[in-house]
């Protein structure tokens, strides 16, 4: 039997017509009681996320006002200062951060997503020990920030690594805290990628770590990158674990990762926020606006590097 080509796209307009009316059958509400459910439902969402979006703005537009007069080079390019607050600026705090978060991007990339590789793709599901990963980075995900803070001052500042209060320190602390959201994250893009791409890969003579690295880990590369994402985000403005790890000093050379004292700019912010003086409170305002400048940067990268690989995979 030969079907018309032409009357293809019509039998799936049909099948598609059908298919959404069964749906909504089912999950359409059927009475005015359901009905005006739903609206005040959907409204309490909307009023909750317009009262945290206006909190949001009111911050930002506070701090730029409150930090205009001090958004200038001088805010960039000097360091701290106790003597001459009309002078003092983020440089080193700029650095400290910098250096954290790019060691937190090298540590939890590779390790978070080899463990959403392992537990995916390898990991027998029997096997005790495989369900005991599964819960305790599940339960590690909801653990608070100080408690890492605490354990990184035990074993890594001091204890078995003993690295000292240095900015290597901090961001192994960092990479701790957000770690199982990078594997939960990943562990989802991979389940994401259609069965069909590894059968196909296989049948055609691949292995499996060849089906993984030139199919799954691409298809599946820009979940992985907004878990990533997500996580700088939140280490980002972590300050918490970071006092415990050396973090709290008052830094006026610029540091390094393995040597030296170091600090950050929620640290340094909440330094300057503390001081009596009205030119240091401007100075917090401003370090406001340029610790998210240097968030946006960030994430606009890292965003951009998403969809460079969501239309590279679409083709």
């Amino acid at each position: 039997m030969v079907i018309d080509k032409g009357k293809r796209p019509q039998r799936s307009r049909l099948a598609v017509a059908g298919a959404r009316a069964a749906t909504e059958s089912i999950f359409t509400p059927s009475s005015p009681g359901d009905r005006v459910a739903n609206v005040v439902f959907r409204a309490l969402l909307l009023l909750g996320m317009g009262f945290a979006l206006l909190g949001l703005v009111a911050i930002i537009v506070w701090s730029f006002i409150e930090g205009l007069p001090r958004l200038d080079t001088s805010l960039v390019t000097e360091g701290p200062s106790t003597l001459f607050p009309e002078n003092a600026g983020y440089r080193t705090s700029i650095l400290g951060t910098l250096w954290v978060i790019g060691g937190v991007v090298l540590f939890i990339v590779p390790v978070g997503v080899g463990a959403a590789v392992y537990l995916e793709e390898y990991a027998d599901k029997s096997r005790w020990w495989n369900r005991a990963i599964e819960v305790n980075i599940q339960n590690l995900a909801a653990v608070p920030s100080i408690v890492f803070g605490i354990l990184g001052l035990a074993f890594i500042v001091r204890g078995p690594l003993s690295l000292g209060f240095v900015a290597a320190a901090g961001s192994l602390t960092l990479s701790l805290l957000v770690l199982p959201t990078v594997i939960l994250a990943a562990r989802e893009a991979i389940k994401a990628v259609p069965n069909s791409t590894r059968l196909g890969s296989l049948g055609l003579g691949a292995t499996q770590w060849q089906t993984i690295w030139h199919h799954v880990l691409p298809g599946a590369l820009p979940g992985i990158l907004t878990g990533v994402i997500l996580s700088v985000s939140r280490a980002i403005g972590e300050s918490a674990p970071l006092l415990l790890v050396g973090a709290v000093t008052f830094v006026t050379f610029d540091p390094t990762f393995f040597d030296g004292q170091y600090s950050v700019l929620p640290v340094q912010i909440y330094n300057y926020a503390g001081r009596p003086q009205d030119e240091f409170r401007v100075l917090a305002a401003a370090g406001t606006i340029l610790m998210l400048a240097v968030l946006l940067s960030m994430n606009s990268f890292a965003i951009w590097l998403r969809n460079h690989y969501e239309k590279k995979n679409a083709r």
